[in-house]
């Protein structure tokens, strides 16, 4: 997994977004979150499925990686805005709108959201491939996922949902892309559509223990410790504050307990691969 993870992470330092123009700073600003650094989950999520059975076509599923991985970091730095949750820190680093300006920020997550797919149409993988992998990325990451996840967290600030309501949010705002990472490299590899539909699942109930130890952390861990703005959930919806830090926990431990029992039921290549890299967070809360 170290290998895999250093393959891609060489490849993004290598294929950073560019603009060659008389701008003082933008390219510098598009780069910047990037460089950054980051778990690379969604990346290595999908370029572990491909290795499981498409091993030979992991290199050229590195622009679809880098793909998401621009896509997720647009989301990170637009849901720091001051509209937003007007956070100071990411990734440990100063958040774009503080380091520049509020306008670079939001265009920097503009940019970075359409160069994924534009990384996305030029990989080198055959063209019924790419239109799927840009209608499972566009679906889950846009107004059927992420996008309307994050509209009800903004609009419902101070004002308590019900578990359901609060479910739903997460699996928009956070699980569906996880998901989609997992069924995009199901698709590369031409896992079968039982298959792929299996992984998706698997990466919503996933998608949701990991949104849940983000709560707990944004709870229990101090900025410094998480490397980006914690304590800031106190008007969200989060399941710390409707359930209360004991009972996120307690979901939490439920939901790891569900996910490796999932993992067991998947093919000994396809187990192999996502355990060598999930294990060490399912659990990570604890």
């Amino acid at each position: 997994m170290k290998e895999l993870l250093s393959l891609f992470e060489d490849y993004l330092l290598n294929n950073l977004p560019n603009s060659k123009t008389f701008h003082p700073y933008f390219e510098a600003a598009l780069a910047d979150m990037l460089k950054a650094g980051g778990k690379r989950f969604r990346p290595m999520l999908m370029l572990s499925v491909v290795k499981s059975n498409k091993g030979l076509l992991i290199r050229n599923s590195l622009p679809v990686a880098l793909g998401l991985e621009f896509l997720h970091t647009y989301s990170l730095i637009h849901d720091d805005l001051p509209a937003m949750d007007n956070a100071d820190l990411r990734r440990g680093f100063q958040t774009l709108h503080k380091k520049y300006d509020e306008v670079t920020a939001i265009l920097v997550g503009d940019a970075l959201n359409t160069q994924a797919f534009n990384l996305i149409s030029n990989a080198s993988l055959s063209n019924d491939i790419r239109i799927d992998l840009i209608k499972c990325l566009s679906s889950n990451g846009g107004i059927d996922g992420m996008i309307i996840g994050q509209a009800i967290d903004c609009y419902f600030e101070n004002q308590k949902l019900e578990l359901n309501q609060l479910e739903f949010l997460h699996i928009h705002k956070t699980a569906k892309l996880i998901a989609a990472s997992l069924k995009m490299g199901a698709i590369i590899s031409e896992y079968d559509l039982q298959t792929q539909e299996k992984l998706y699942n698997f990466g919503i109930d996933l998608g949701l223990l990991f949104q849940i130890q983000d709560d707990i952390i944004d709870e229990t861990c101090s900025s410094l410790e998480a490397g980006k703005t914690t304590q800031n959930d106190s008007s969200k919806n989060s399941f710390v504050n409707l359930l209360g830090l004991d009972g996120a926990k307690k979901s939490a431990d439920e939901l790891a307990l569900e996910c490796i029992n999932i993992l067991e039921t998947f093919d000994s290549n396809l187990k192999e691969s996502l355990e060598e890299l999930l294990l060490k967070y399912i659990n990570r809360h604890k």
